[in-house]
């Protein structure tokens, strides 16, 4: 089997595993969200930790913290990330498994959007009609909802803003997310012994089952995090960038096959307007990478660039 063969069979485990995350959280019921996001915040940086002390990252931590300003960069991106996978999992365990597919199928054009707003970056034609469906995309839902898919907009714009912040930082994925896991850890240890010793907690509570998931929720990333981190030395960015939405695709799925959500025509609508634009804004990335394309003159574009479909990738630093 070739390299290439290989990384994209490792991206396609890893993205797959990442979606398959949303029948993970209802299992720790009746443990809520907020604590399961704590304990995942507790277990991360064991689990991240042994990443770390696997691929010989010590070193690349400790300069970390030898820089405020990515120090303090990362501890925002920590906190983004924690926002975004709290809203996840509360989404995941509250009947929203398709709201959450579509922040994620959102994300690369809020990405977009932020590159252009913040970094300058300027659009072809092709790539601001993607963003025009996008947007009629959340306006019809807004109208079927009576009001704006918070859910899918609130996971866009945090994994959208973490994405932006983490190009600026520009560090390795373990020992960034050993940073990140690590600045909350803290918030999490008082988190935990408050409900605790309120008498309001569940964990080591309710069965040795529901204790040995909620320790999970720390490990659960490490699989796909190792897989995603082979692939991505295997195959081009471009590649992996295209294999990002296989994620939602699959959270797609669970929400419509295995918890039967309801799809009015409303939001099928929507969605097809939205896969519309993302067919749009890859074709786009597509055509800017070909030898024809590349001896064009092209827009300026930041080499902190945000994520498009095709050029660039999710940072899995943020999708532990």
């Amino acid at each position: 089997m070739s390299v290439a063969r290989q990384g994209v069979l490792l991206g396609v485990a890893a993205y797959v595993l990442w979606g398959l995350s949303a029948l993970y959280w209802p299992l720790v019921e009746p443990t809520g969200a907020v604590e399961i996001l704590a304990l995942r915040v507790l277990w991360s940086p064991v689990a991240v930790g042994l990443l770390v002390l696997a691929i010989g990252r010590r070193r690349q931590v400790a300069a970390i913290l030898r820089r405020p300003r990515d120090l303090a960069l990362l501890a925002l991106a920590g906190v983004l990330t924690s926002a975004n996978w709290g809203l996840f999992i509360w989404a995941t365990m509250s009947g929203h498994v398709v709201d959450a597919s579509l922040g994620y199928f959102i994300t690369p054009l809020v990405s977009v959007a932020l590159g252009v707003a913040l970094l300058g970056e300027r659009l072809r034609a092709w790539q601001w009609a993607a963003i025009g469906l996008g947007a009629a995309a959340v306006a019809v839902l807004t109208v079927a909802y009576g009001g704006l898919p918070w859910i899918a907009l609130g996971l866009a714009t945090t994994f959208g803003a973490y994405g932006l912040i983490k190009k600026r930082v520009g560090v390795g994925a373990a020992e960034g997310l050993m940073v990140e896991t690590a600045v909350l850890f803290p918030f999490a240890v008082v988190y935990t012994v408050v409900i605790q010793a309120s008498g309001q907690a569940t964990f080591g509570h309710v069965s040795v089952a529901n204790t040995l998931l909620g320790i999970g929720s720390g490990f659960v990333m490490m699989l796909p995090m190792l897989l995603f981190s082979a692939a991505t030395t295997r195959i081009p960015l471009s590649v992996v960038g295209m294999l990002q939405f296989i994620e939602p695709v699959v959270q797609f799925l669970i929400g419509v096959l295995v918890f039967r959500e309801v799809m009015p025509a409303a939001r099928w609508a929507a969605f097809g307007l939205l896969w519309v634009s993302l067919a749009m804004l890859t074709a786009e990335g597509f055509r800017r990478q070909s030898p024809a394309s590349a001896a064009d003159p092209a827009p300026r574009r930041s080499s902190r660039s945000s994520r498009t479909a095709s050029s660039a990738v999710r940072d899995q630093e943020g999708r532990p």
